[in-house]
């Protein structure tokens, strides 16, 4: 499951393809789009879930192929795809489409390959509730037209096995790992995993009837009451015969989480990243005390210990019934600092915030930006979605010094404003879709949020300081615990003296790291720094010249790039386009400068 679901999307936050553009398309762009869709048709052939995810309405009503010799035959197609391309690629001329075809031939190859790691060293394991509601989820949303609604019936009736031709989902998953249990070698599924596909088993089903009745559909009631005897069925089995095998430890084979790393986007090895991590960890730290002495004495606290004045300012939180509101205003807010130092063009299209139904939280318990399709917008926007935390709410997540940098990570500047550029400016598939990870759009997010520091209020800039204390202790606590050089419970208490998240914010950072997504969480880290130091490089070559808006307004609009790839764009293209004359506005060449 895992390689299939990495062939197109990779986490919360993903990817955009050519999407509602309204521009005409580059003949380039879709010579490189016409090259894309074999590996389209693999993702809508083995996953048509993430198929729906990024607009391609042909797979709507299809499910997840589980069926027997899985492996064998997705190898032998996917191999297939790379040899076809490989031969485009060698007469290629266009180097732009030469340069697509690069990121199209690594995202299929390395897709191969983990599906190869997998095969041979983990034991196929499914959290099917997970699976069935994300897949709805998928065609649910209230941002999709009514008919592409409807068809979630029909893919809920073919999860249950209601449909000729079609076996319960939760047989076929039980199936594919009763087949290697005799496998010893195999590692097992982490104990706290399988405990979550436990318990979390009737949150998803209670999702996902709410998601039926808020559309306001009618007849996927017997496929529902079927699914969910079929689902408590899987409980019991996973209970009895895989809790009892399941590990005790996380760490992962050593080479599963170098391959989690790399499509991951981080592209040193582990123990060099620790080092870096380790180093700019203590650096944050300083200025964190610093100006947290500042804040006490304003404020008139008891301790000018940074953690401590964090932990005080947590408790300001926005009104329950006002939170929405209060999200849009700060947006609004940091909308317009960006427009005031032009640090970056904004769209037009709003950002949408929400809260997130409990099912959603018990998917994704971390404030994220939920994307649109992918593929042939209409107008559907992103939505920044806040988790349902204690009582429906979680302090970490809504007290007024940390709504600044979250919203510059979620909205804008950060995630829904590189989705939204690539919607806007036309972007072709193979640097969206297939380009995508977690250093790209994290880093980017992570690096926005620097950016806008120095402009916000001193409690936004500790708690922006915080988080990116947070960015930089996940890029050595996530490998350290995955090479098993530290215990989950040593984590936590780090998170929580250190960082001063909360004992609940701890624990789900720590999950992310052994079992949610082991690796993803190092790339934030290393996707900001890459991206701060090819900005520095850049100023040093340009001098006076350098201008941060239209800089910025260069990398969204090369998409989702790699950032190697990114390097040679702004070193080919950006640097002599702008080297030879002065752009309008402020050079803003020290704009990245502390205010503090």
């Amino acid at each position: 499951m895992t390689h299939l679901i990495r062939m197109g999307l990779l986490a919360a936050v993903g990817c955009f393809a050519i999407a509602g553009y309204a521009g005409e398309t580059a003949g380039w762009v879709q010579k490189s789009n016409q090259a894309a869709k074999p590996l389209l048709e693999y993702m809508t052939k083995y996953s048509p879930e993430n198929g729906s995810s990024i607009g391609i309405d042909q797979a709507d009503e299809n499910v997840m192929d589980l069926k027997p010799n899985l492996y064998a035959r997705s190898k032998e197609d996917g191999e297939r795809i790379v040899q076809q391309l490989q031969v485009k690629e060698a007469s290629e001329s266009d180097p732009n489409v030469r340069r697509d075809l690069d990121i199209l031939i690594t995202a299929q190859k390395n897709s191969l390959e983990t599906a190869k790691l997998n095969h041979e060293l983990m034991l196929p394991f499914y959290d099917v509730g997970e699976m069935v509601f994300q897949g709805l989820q998928t065609l649910l949303d209230p941002r999709n037209s009514a008919d592409r609604q409807a068809r979630a019936i029909v893919r809920l009736s073919r999860y249950a096995g209601q449909e000729t031709g079609f076996e319960p989902i939760t047989e076929l998953a039980k199936a594919q790992t009763e087949e290697m249990l005799g496998n010893a070698k195999l590692a097992r599924p982490y104990l706290s995993e399988v405990n979550d596909a436990i318990n979390n088993t009737q949150t998803y089903l209670d999702g996902i009837a709410e998601l039926f009745r808020t559309a306001k559909l009618t007849g996927w009631e017997q496929a529902h009451t079927a699914l969910t005897r079929q689902l408590l069925d899987y409980k019991d089995w996973l209970q009895t015969q895989i809790l009892p095998q399941a590990r005790q430890t996380n760490p992962l084979p050593e080479a599963i989480y170098a391959d989690n790393l790399k499509n991951n986007g981080v592209l040193i090895d582990p123990h060099t990243l620790m080092e870096r991590a380790r180093f700019e960890f203590i650096e944050i730290q300083d200025e964190m005390r610093t100006l947290a002495k500042v804040i006490a004495q304003q404020e008139k606290l008891s301790s000018s210990d940074y953690r401590e004045v964090i932990r005080a300012l947590k408790h300001r939180t926005a009104p329950p019934d006002k939170l929405l509101s209060f999200y849009q205003d700060r947006l609004a807010q940091i909308e317009k600092l960006v427009e005031e130092n032009n640090i970056v063009s904004l769209p037009k299209r709003p950002t949408l915030i929400r809260l997130g139904s409990a099912a959603e939280t018990a998917e994704e318990p971390a404030p994220h930006m939920n994307p649109p399709r992918l593929i042939d917008n209409h107008g559907e926007y992103g939505e920044f979605v806040i988790p349902n935390g204690k009582n429906g709410l979680d302090e970490d997540f809504i007290n007024e010094g940390e709504s600044w940098t979250l919203t510059a990570h979620e909205a804008r500047p950060g995630h829904d404003l590189q989705f939204t550029s690539m919607v806007d400016n036309g972007v072709s598939m193979a640097r969206s879709i297939f380009a995508d990870n977690s250093a790209n759009v994290e880093g980017w997010a992570v690096y926005m949020e620097a950016v806008m520091e120095p402009y916000e209020p001193l409690d936004g800039q500790l708690f922006s300081l915080d988080d990116r204390l947070l960015r930089i202790a996940r890029a050595f606590l996530d490998p350290m615990l995955n090479l098993g050089l530290m215990k989950p419970e040593e984590a936590k208490a780090f998170l929580v003296h250190e960082v001063a998240l909360s004992e609940s914010d701890a624990k789900e950072e720590v999950e992310r790291y052994t079992y949610r997504a082991p690796g993803q969480a190092a790339a934030y880290f290393y996707g900001y720094m890459t991206l701060r130091e090819l900005r520095e490089r850049t100023k040093l070559a340009m001098g006076a010249k350098f201008n941060e808006k239209a800089y910025h307004d260069f990398i969204l609009s090369q998409g989702l790039l790699p950032l190697n790839l990114m390097a040679q764009a702004i070193q080919e293209e950006f640097v002599p386009q702008y080297s030879s004359h002065q752009i309008g506005g402020s050079s803003q060449s020290g704009s990245g400068s502390k205010s503090h």
